[in-house]
């Protein structure tokens, strides 16, 4: 995790060469927006996307809100470009896509070093290949090293869908696997994680299935690929209101002066530990950030 909390519940693409949807960016209720430089934009429009950044982050929301960008690998004709672009507009963060290892990230970290960014302009992960997979606990170890500006990793399920050739299923059986082992790597290193996005836009049932099940698995949020997912993310992943009332009895019950240093203590027929109070902080740090 960052130092300062950020809510990632909604994480929305927006192509950058889509000037009707970056209009919209103000009215957005999304905790955080990836201006896409790569899949989402055709190769003759790559260079005008980018010029575009500029204007983009001047007049970027008021609100409180991520302004990502996801520039195309640095292997690329256009990634280095995309990269400086992006570190001279103070993105919050770079979406960097193909990452297979963590000398990926690391030469990324060096650009940005060498460009001046500050260090809050962060690098979030695409795990998208089958070499990123098998990788990912080496990957996930530089998020432990505050130089490395790696915070965040993102699930490319549509690429690993079409790198392995598992069958896409309504449940995502033969995704769930590596989904949880993407999980257990992000909280290894101290990193958040995002799900891979659904590509239906228009079946919100199914986005509130998975987002149910992101959220149970251990997810921070979900990527998305069109405004009217955020509502359902952004419900998934906040702290349900028993969830709530159970972290503040949890807090209440430890700062009473007879469990004044006690490390296990009895609340309503239980058994409650210090790591439960840590919990029950996390979760109410996560419902003052979000309003909720």
């Amino acid at each position: 995790m960052t130092e300062t909390y950020r809510p990632r519940r909604s994480v929305l693409y927006i192509p950058g060469s889509n000037d009707k949807a970056l209009a919209k960016l103000a009215s957005l209720a999304c905790d955080a927006i990836i201006i896409d430089l790569e899949d989402a934009v055709a190769p003759a429009d790559k260079v005008a996307a980018r010029e575009r950044l500029a204007g983009i982050f001047a007049s970027r929301p008021n609100r409180r809100c991520e302004m990502i960008v996801r520039v195309n690998a640095l292997s690329s004709e256009w990634g280095l470009d995309d990269v400086q672009a992006a570190a001279k507009v103070e993105a919050d963060g770079i979406l960097l896509p193909k990452v297979v290892t963590p000398r990926d990230i690391l030469e990324v970290g060096d650009v940005l070093d060498d460009n001046f960014a500050a260090d809050t302009v962060k690098i979030w992960a695409m795990i998208e290949t089958p070499k990123a997979l098998l990788n990912i606990g080496a990957i996930a170890e530089l998020g432990r090293d505050p130089a490395s500006r790696l915070a965040c990793f993102v699930a490319g399920t549509n690429d690993l869908i079409k790198e392995t050739g598992i069958l896409a299923t309504p449940d995502r059986r033969y995704l769930m696997p590596w989904l949880m082992q993407m999980v257990l790597a992000a909280r290894a290193g101290g990193l958040d994680i995002l799900d891979g996005v659904t590509n239906d836009f228009r079946d919100l049932d199914a986005l509130a299935r998975e987002c149910a099940e992101a959220a149970a698995m251990g997810f921070d949020g979900k990527s998305l690929i069109h405004p009217a997912q955020i509502e359902a993310a952004n419900r998934a992943f906040a702290p349900s209101a028993e969830a709530l009332a159970e972290a503040r009895a949890v807090k209440d019950a430890f700062a009473l002066t007879e469990n004044a240093g006690k490390g296990v203590i009895a609340l309503n027929g239980k058994m409650v530990e210090r790591l439960h109070l840590a919990q029950a902080e996390k979760l109410l740090a996560k419902a003052a950030a979000i309003g909720a």
